[in-house]
């Protein structure tokens, strides 16, 4: 697919691998909204980059809508949608003040999982009802965001790994399902990435956890996601598939 142009929407576009994405695309030459609820920082990379931020809740559906309308009147119908959107947090199933808080899991799930899909759901509508850009009949292409954690949760990590476990069997369905409109569907699993949300740890578990990983042994960058990203829009056979992207990492149980 050439970048070039087309309408891109990125969600957690305000820092991290959201922001770094971002750049990329632009830098392409796509037109790039940032949706993010933090709006702050959204609005700096879109001054950056020439884009344009909006404030998103992906957990509400007429936040998402709004936001998908909205850069559609600037941009046009997105081509490209890449969900970045996501949150980490840590709680053992039973830990010392009781049982795992289920606000706080049924967060996790509605911001990594629900988020991500309401943004598929919607964006994958209007896309469906566009003109193919090529030969192949492709319309767009979706990329949503898991983690190793899918595959190697750590305790801890129940809400976290489970949703992003549910974005790895969310793929090939999705991928499935969209193909008859020419649209694809990835996902990309990060292992350990050098963003604001692994920047939250101390430098022990830091170092800790970069002791795992094969090669290189050190933490990934936010641009090593986004070159992934953009290869994945340019290469039409890449469908349905999750993306291993971790410096061979299999994380220990703790």
């Amino acid at each position: 697919m050439d970048i070039r142009n087309l309408a891109a929407i990125v969600t957690g576009g305000g820092s991290g691998m959201g922001a770094e994405t971002a750049r990329h695309l632009a830098k392409a030459g796509a037109k790039v909204a940032l949706l993010d609820v933090n709006i702050e920082g959204a609005e700096k990379v879109a001054a950056e980059i020439g884009g344009i931020a909006i404030r998103c809740d992906v957990t509400d559906e007429a936040s998402a809508q709004a936001a998908i309308a909205q850069a559609a009147a600037a941009h046009g119908t997105a081509r490209i949608l890449i969900n970045c959107a996501g949150i980490a947090p840590g709680a053992r199933i039973v830990g010392r003040e009781g049982p795992h808080d289920l606000a706080l899991f049924n967060k996790t799930i509605a911001v990594n999982l629900t988020g991500s899909f309401n943004m598929l759901r919607l964006v994958a509508d209007a896309m469906a009802k566009t003109e193919a850009l090529n030969d192949d009949g492709e319309r767009g292409i979706i990329i949503n965001t898991a983690s190793v954690a899918a595959y190697e949760g750590q305790i801890g990590q129940a809400a976290y790994s489970a949703s992003k476990g549910a974005i790895v069997g969310l793929t090939l369905p999705a991928a499935r399902e969209l193909a008859k409109f020419g649209i694809r569907v990835v996902t990309i699993a990060p292992g350990l990435i050098e963003t604001p949300m692994l920047g939250g740890m101390s430098d022990e578990v830091q170092k800790s956890l970069i002791a795992t990983t094969i090669f290189p042994q050190r933490l990934g960058r936010a641009d090593e996601y986004a070159k992934l990203a953009l290869h994945i829009i340019d290469n039409v056979l890449i469908n349905g598939e999750t993306i291993r992207m971790d410096g061979a990492v299999r994380l220990a149980p703790k």
